[in-house]
Protein backbone atom coordinates (compact mmCIF):
# COMPACT_ATOMS: atom_id res chain seq x y z
CA UNK A 1 0.00 0.00 0.00
CA UNK A 2 1.01 3.62 -0.71
CA UNK A 3 0.63 7.16 1.32
CA UNK A 4 -3.01 8.05 1.62
CA UNK A 5 -2.78 12.00 -0.12
CA UNK A 6 -5.63 12.55 1.74
CA UNK A 7 -4.46 12.25 5.00
CA UNK A 8 -5.52 15.77 6.19
CA UNK A 9 -8.83 15.42 4.97
CA UNK A 10 -9.28 12.12 6.33
CA UNK A 11 -7.76 13.22 9.68
CA UNK A 12 -9.97 16.60 10.54
CA UNK A 13 -13.49 14.29 9.54
CA UNK A 14 -13.00 11.71 11.82
CA UNK A 15 -12.10 14.02 14.42
CA UNK A 16 -15.15 15.91 13.56
CA UNK A 17 -17.47 12.75 13.52
CA UNK A 18 -16.38 11.01 16.45
CA UNK A 19 -16.82 13.86 18.50
CA UNK A 20 -20.09 14.54 17.51
CA UNK A 21 -21.08 10.67 18.32
CA UNK A 22 -18.87 11.13 21.43
CA UNK A 23 -20.36 14.28 22.54
CA UNK A 24 -24.02 13.24 22.41
CA UNK A 25 -24.91 10.72 25.09
CA UNK A 26 -27.43 9.15 23.08
CA UNK A 27 -25.11 8.74 19.94
CA UNK A 28 -21.65 7.92 22.22
CA UNK A 29 -22.85 4.04 21.69
CA UNK A 30 -22.69 4.30 17.74
CA UNK A 31 -18.61 4.78 18.65
CA UNK A 32 -19.08 1.04 18.67
CA UNK A 33 -18.67 1.05 14.74
CA UNK A 34 -15.50 2.90 14.33
CA UNK A 35 -13.49 0.18 16.40
CA UNK A 36 -12.78 -3.56 15.10
CA UNK A 37 -14.25 -6.35 17.96
CA UNK A 38 -10.50 -7.83 18.30
CA UNK A 39 -7.78 -5.37 17.24
CA UNK A 40 -8.82 -2.26 18.40
CA UNK A 41 -6.83 -0.83 20.97
CA UNK A 42 -7.84 2.09 23.33
CA UNK A 43 -5.31 3.68 26.43
CA UNK A 44 -8.28 6.20 28.67
CA UNK A 45 -6.21 7.79 31.62
CA UNK A 46 -3.68 5.26 31.78
CA UNK A 47 -6.09 2.20 31.26
CA UNK A 48 -5.43 -0.40 28.14
CA UNK A 49 -8.42 -1.65 26.57
CA UNK A 50 -8.58 -4.02 23.95
CA UNK A 51 -11.73 -5.00 21.25
CA UNK A 52 -14.70 -2.83 20.66
CA UNK A 53 -16.92 -4.53 23.29
CA UNK A 54 -14.38 -3.59 26.15
CA UNK A 55 -13.88 -0.55 24.59
CA UNK A 56 -17.53 0.58 24.40
CA UNK A 57 -18.27 -0.46 27.85
CA UNK A 58 -15.72 2.03 29.09
CA UNK A 59 -16.90 4.91 26.88
CA UNK A 60 -20.81 4.30 28.02
CA UNK A 61 -19.73 4.12 31.73
CA UNK A 62 -18.79 7.57 31.54
CA UNK A 63 -21.18 9.47 33.96
CA UNK A 64 -20.71 13.62 32.42
CA UNK A 65 -23.84 14.37 30.35
CA UNK A 66 -22.55 18.19 28.69
CA UNK A 67 -19.36 18.19 27.09
CA UNK A 68 -18.05 21.69 26.29
CA UNK A 69 -14.87 21.24 23.22
CA UNK A 70 -12.67 23.39 22.28
CA UNK A 71 -10.06 21.97 19.34
CA UNK A 72 -7.45 23.69 19.45
CA UNK A 73 -5.16 21.42 16.53
CA UNK A 74 -5.66 18.63 14.58
CA UNK A 75 -2.27 17.38 12.80
CA UNK A 76 -1.98 14.33 10.52
CA UNK A 77 0.41 12.46 9.15
CA UNK A 78 0.35 9.19 6.35
CA UNK A 79 0.92 5.98 7.38
CA UNK A 80 2.73 3.52 5.17
CA UNK A 81 -0.03 1.30 5.29
CA UNK A 82 -2.48 3.35 3.93
CA UNK A 83 -3.70 4.37 7.57
CA UNK A 84 -3.45 7.71 8.88
CA UNK A 85 -1.98 9.23 12.42
CA UNK A 86 -3.93 11.99 14.31
CA UNK A 87 -2.74 13.99 17.37
CA UNK A 88 -5.67 16.11 18.46
CA UNK A 89 -4.90 18.79 21.06
CA UNK A 90 -7.68 20.35 22.80
CA UNK A 91 -9.83 21.65 25.99
CA UNK A 92 -12.33 19.93 27.46
CA UNK A 93 -14.74 20.80 30.31
CA UNK A 94 -17.46 18.08 31.58
CA UNK A 95 -20.83 18.91 33.41
CA UNK A 96 -19.63 21.46 36.22
CA UNK A 97 -15.94 20.59 36.46
CA UNK A 98 -13.03 22.93 35.60
CA UNK A 99 -12.08 22.82 32.16
CA UNK A 100 -8.91 20.72 31.02
CA UNK A 101 -6.63 20.56 28.41
CA UNK A 102 -6.35 16.95 26.89
CA UNK A 103 -4.69 15.19 24.19
CA UNK A 104 -6.40 12.20 22.00
CA UNK A 105 -4.22 10.58 19.25
CA UNK A 106 -5.93 8.14 16.59
CA UNK A 107 -4.70 5.55 14.39
CA UNK A 108 -6.87 5.05 11.39
CA UNK A 109 -6.22 1.78 9.43
CA UNK A 110 -7.80 1.24 5.81
CA UNK A 111 -10.47 -1.09 5.63
CA UNK A 112 -11.90 -1.83 2.69
CA UNK A 113 -13.05 1.68 1.05
CA UNK A 114 -12.68 2.76 4.61
CA UNK A 115 -11.19 3.38 7.82
CA UNK A 116 -11.42 1.83 11.43
CA UNK A 117 -9.69 3.06 14.65
CA UNK A 118 -6.68 0.59 15.60
CA UNK A 119 -5.15 2.86 18.19
CA UNK A 120 -6.97 5.61 20.44
CA UNK A 121 -5.02 6.81 23.21
CA UNK A 122 -6.69 9.65 25.36
CA UNK A 123 -5.33 11.94 28.34
CA UNK A 124 -6.53 14.81 30.19
CA UNK A 125 -3.31 17.31 30.29
CA UNK A 126 -2.99 17.65 34.55
CA UNK A 127 0.35 17.53 36.08
CA UNK A 128 1.05 16.70 39.72
CA UNK A 129 2.92 18.71 41.31
CA UNK A 130 4.60 19.14 44.80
Amino acid sequence: MALNPAYEEIGKGFVQQYYALFDDPAQRPNLVNMYNVETSFMTFEGIQLQGSKNIMEKLTSLAFQKINRLITAVDSQPMFDGGVLINVLGRLQCDEDPPHAYSQIFVLKPLGGSFYCAHDIFRLNIHNSA
